[in-house]
């Protein structure tokens, strides 16, 4: 891996299920050699991707918006991209902040938002992060 630390924000909301999975993996996978920030939609997101063993985590609108500009990878499922999606957690300013940040996004084609994707596999979330690692997280940090 590239000698200078990489920032990861892993964004989720609601419960914090899907970005405490990934930080659990990318913890495996990475130990301590990359900063992990969880930025949740809500407080009890946060909280569990702290307990998941992020570096450091925030809450709400103005953290995100904030935090990705200094992002060099951003992971969540893909209705982070989407205004009003995740029952509404995931504001406009959100959508757009973490769309023009120029880190890297690995999107978790997971949603329950009415969007489909043809030719995306339904697979089940430890596949899909587990691939998202192998295929695209490590190639991209040089591993």
């Amino acid at each position: 891996m590239n000698s200078q630390i990489k920032k990861i924000c892993v964004i989720d909301g609601q419960g914090g299920g899907i970005g405490s999975h990934v930080i659990k993996q990318l913890r495996h996978c990475f130990q301590e050699t990359i900063e992990v920030i969880a930025l949740g939609t809500n407080a009890i997101a946060t909280t569990q991707m702290l307990k998941a063993r992020a570096n450091r985590g925030a809450s709400g609108e103005n953290a995100i918006v904030q935090t990705v500009k200094g992002a060099d990878i951003i992971i969540g499922p893909i209705g982070i991209i989407m205004a009003h999606a995740m029952m509404g957690e995931v504001t406009p300013a959100m959508a757009e902040a973490i769309a023009a940040s120029p880190a890297r996004k690995f999107l978790i084609p997971l949603t329950r938002e009415n969007i489909v994707i043809p030719g995306v596999l339904s697979l089940p979330l430890p596949v899909l992060v587990e691939t998202m690692i192998d295929e695209a997280i490590k190639p991209f940090l040089g591993e």
